[in-house]
């Protein structure tokens, strides 16, 4: 073979290899963009469902506010057309009435409050300070507040928490967290019971690990996982009558997330609800 035949095979062969190459190199870049618009259409279709979820919450939420303030409107309503009416009213009666009034208007501004700080919770942590707070003291002030209520349903509250137990978080919403849960087993624990808050794992590096629990009656399992649902009303004519807004296990829940915390509950060997949650020390 001659040397003209030579360099022409080497061409030949470099030519060769070059088309694989480049062939290669294209089927590569038509992967990676199909590859590329998959993702892209996954994340499109992310976003869409996240969108309708999001839509979803926001009527149901909307759908369930209307609802929860039909009541205490109708009877501000009624109670005011009465008053109003041509009919003569006895004193006791218009005193009555007006008490009953200013009974819903609380409601209503519970409800109200209740609704921003979820709202905020979900959209504006930035809006909520952070600094040392003591866990201990504001279990206490939440089991004070509540003393009255419990006294009437001879319930007693033991806050077992060490007292040096300090926290970098909002002192608000973990007051709002014990509140919460003390008045959940106040209405719905029953009678003559025991709640208790107590501090576990204590040698964590990282969080608090508490556990409050009552003695009480519990609630049917197939609730547990929806406890923490906004306007879950397991007894509806009970949680009406305490004039909850069926928002405090949500806040609740929320405000564990804010503190970098997690939350779960369950039935309580022997009758009762626990919750074990978890707040972040720094």
């Amino acid at each position: 073979m001659g040397t003209g035949s030579i360099i022409t095979v080497l061409l030949l062969v470099v030519a060769l290899v070059l088309v694989v190459w480049f062939a290669h190199r294209l089927h590569r870049q038509v992967r990676n963009e199909q590859l590329l618009r998959a993702e892209a259409e996954e994340s499109k279709q992310q976003i869409i469902i996240e969108q309708a979820r999001n839509r979803q919450l926001k009527q149901e939420m909307t759908s369930n506010i209307a609802h929860e303030l039909k009541t205490p409107v109708s009877s501000i309503r009624g109670y005011l057309e009465i008053l109003l009416g041509d009919k003569p009213v006895d004193e006791d009666q218009r005193h009555y009435f007006l008490e009953r009034c200013y009974s819903q208007t609380l409601r209503l501004s519970d409800l109200i409050n209740d609704v921003s700080l979820i709202n905020k919770l979900e959209e504006s942590h930035e809006l909520f300070s952070r600094e040392p707070v003591n866990v201990y003291s504001l279990a206490k002030e939440a089991a004070v507040e509540l003393a009255h209520s419990a006294e009437q349903h001879h319930i007693t509250i033991l806050n077992e928490l060490p007292t040096d137990i300090v926290v970098n978080g909002n002192s608000m919403l973990i007051y709002s967290i014990f509140r919460n849960l003390i008045e959940n087993a106040i209405v719905h624990a029953g009678d003559g019971v025991t709640v208790g808050i107590r501090c576990y794992q204590p040698d964590d590096e990282t969080h608090y690990y508490i556990h409050l629990y009552d003695t009480g009656r519990g609630v049917d399992n197939e609730y547990l996982p929806r406890l923490f649902d906004r306007f879950l009303r397991i007894d509806e004519g009970r949680s009406r009558k305490s004039g909850g807004t069926g928002l405090g296990l949500s806040i609740v829940k929320h405000a564990v997330l804010f503190h970098d915390g997690d939350i779960y509950v369950k039935n309580r060997d022997g009758g009762g609800l626990e919750f074990f949650f978890s707040l972040k020390k720094t």
